[in-house]
C-alpha cells in the first residue's frame, strides 16, 4: 500500500537550506507521527513505543540490529542522516546504554524533530551537523574499528545524493566498523533495479559479506521500493537468515550467496567520478 501524500497545513514545520518544506503530521495509517520532507514521508516515530517500526525497510533494519551481539547489549552506532531518528530511538529502547552519533546536514530539521518529537531522556545520542561524508571524517579517532552498527539512510527529498553512494564513501564507512560490525544501507529503486544492483556491487567491493533484504516484488524489480543492504567484514551468521525471514514484514526475501551474485551481475562499481543519485519515485507513489 502506498503512503499518503500529506499537506502541511498548520502542523509544525520548517524550511530547509534548499528551500524545501519539512513538517510533522500524525500518521494516517497507524499511531505516531510522520516527518515529511518536500512531500515525501521520510520517517515514522511512535513516542509511546519506539520499538514500533512502521515503514517496512526500517523494520527490516530493526530485524538485523536485533541479531547484533547479545540481546540488550549496548552498541556503538553511527547514523548517516537523521530524519526523525527512528533507528537511534529503536537502538536506545532495545539496547539501553548504547552510544550513538547522528550526522545530519540540516540543523533546522534537527531542531524541528527535537522540539516536537523529543528524544528519550538520558539517551546517549549526539547529533553532529554537516554533510554525512564530511562528518565521517570528523568522528573521533577512537571510533575507528569500534563501531558495531553504521546506518546510511540519507535522502535529499526523495533521492540519495550521488556522493553518498560511492565506493570511496563505503571505504570511509567500513574503516569505522568493528571486526564484526555491520553496515546497513537503505536503497530506493524501481523497475529493473539498475541503481540497487550497482549499490550492492559497490558495497561488496569494500565489504565481502553481504545480504539484501526486501519485499519479494521489489527485489525482482517489479515495483519501486526499498531494499536494505547489510554488509560486514566478518561472515554474517547463517542462523540469521531464517530469523530475518521470519521477522518480516511479509512477503519477505533475504538474498545471499549465488542469488546475490546473480542480482548484481554486470553492475558497475559506483565511484566519485561516475556515481548518480538514486532514482526519483513517481509522485503517485505517495498518494492513497
Amino acid at each position: 500500500m502506498a503512503r499518503a501524500r500529506h499537506e502541511p497545513g498548520d502542523r509544525p514545520q520548517t524550511r530547509l537550506s534548499d528551500g524545501t518544506l519539512a513538517y510533522i503530521v500524525p500518521s494516517g495509517f497507524t499511531t505516531g507521527f510522520e516527518l515529511v520532507v518536500d512531500g515525501t514521508p521520510q520517517s515514522h516515530v511512535d513516542l509511546d513505543d519506539p520499538t514500533h517500526l512502521h515503514f517496512e525497510y526500517i523494520a527490516r533494519m530493526g530485524a538485523v540490529i536485533d541479531q547484533l551481539r547479545l540481546p540488550r547489549q549496548p552498541l556503538t552506532a553511527v547514523h548517516l542522516g537523521a530524519g526523525a531518528m527512528t533507528i537511534p530511538r529503536y537502538v536506545e529502547a532495545t539496547r539501553p546504554g548504547s552510544r550513538q552519533q547522528v550526522i545530519e546536514l540540516e540543523p533546522a530539521l534537527v531542531e524541528l524533530v527535537k522540539a516536537n518529537l523529543p528524544l528519550p531522556r538520558g539517551a546517549a545520542i549526539r547529533t553532529r551537523i554537516g554533510d554525512a561524508r564530511e562528518g565521517l571524517g570528523r568522528l573521533p579517532a577512537a571510533m575507528h574499528g569500534a563501531v558495531d552498527l553504521l546506518v546510511s539512510d540519507v535522502f535529499s527529498g526523495a533521492q540519495t545524493p550521488a556522493h553518498l553512494t560511492t565506493v570511496e564513501l563505503y571505504r570511509e564507512a567500513s574503516a569505522l566498523l568493528a571486526p564484526e560490525g555491520v553496515l546497513l544501507v537503505n536503497v530506493a529503486d524501481g523497475a529493473g533495479m539498475a541503481f540497487a544492483r550497482r549499490q550492492v556491487a559497490t558495497v561488496r567491493e569494500v565489504l565481502p559479506h553481504v545480504i539484501v533484504l526486501a519485499e519479494v516484488q521489489v527485489l525482482r524489480g517489479r515495483r519501486f521500493g526499498n531494499l536494505v543492504i547489510a554488509a560486514s567484514p566478518a561472515p554474517l551468521p547463517k542462523e540469521w537468515l531464517p530469523r530475518l525471514m521470519a521477522a518480516g514484514p511479509h512477503p519477505a526475501k533475504v538474498a545471499d550467496g549465488a542469488e546475490l551474485i546473480e542480482f548484481m551481475r554486470g553492475a558497475r562499481i559506483a565511484t566519485d567520478i561516475d556515481s548518480t543519485p538514486s532514482p526519483k519515485p513517481a509522485d503517485s507513489l505517495f498518494e492513497r
